[in-house]
């Protein structure tokens, strides 16, 4: 599988770890940037990941900023980008079985490396269920993104 990998700033000193272990597991790392400089923005690569997994250039990524907040709300402002902030290992997973999750966000500053090595490993193992609710519900998010791009009509009050 190819991962797109990018970092803010503050999720810089996890990269280079977080890098290792998607390589260890065998896969193809599309490393986005992030060199730990003050104006690495996590909109940014959260962009540049989104567009990547879009654009088929890669099939999940990770996204590391100082909490993973922040990389989690800007990701999912994509349409077809479903990314989430995870610290457990049990939602790293389900996310990509349940929610079919594309994006695994990570917090540098609260998770530790080996714990972000475990995470990394639960979220890229998984695959999405496919059951019936599942796809019901992919559904009905994907209908709340196609709300979004319909014209809204402007009452002026």
């Amino acid at each position: 599988m190819r991962v797109a990998v990018a970092a803010d700033h503050a999720g810089f000193p996890l990269k280079a770890r977080a890098l290792a272990e998607v390589v260890r597991l065998g896969h193809e790392v599309v490393d986005l940037g992030g060199g730990g400089e003050p104006g690495d923005d996590y909109p940014d690569f959260a962009r540049a990941i989104g567009e990547a997994i879009l654009g088929e250039r890669a099939e999940r990524g990770l996204l590391i900023c100082g909490s993973g907040v922040g990389a989690s709300v800007a990701a999912s402002k994509l349409l077809g980008i479903r990314a989430a902030v995870c610290h457990d290992t049990y939602s790293a997973h389900q996310g990509v079985e349940h929610d079919d999750m594309n994006v695994l966000c990570l917090g540098a500053r609260i998770v530790g490396v080996e714990l972000a090595a475990e995470l990394i490993r639960a979220f890229l193992s998984a695959s999405f269920s496919g059951e019936e609710r599942h796809r019901r519900r992919l559904a009905k998010i994907r209908a709340i993104e196609q709300d979004q791009l319909s014209p809204r009509e402007v009452l002026h009050g």
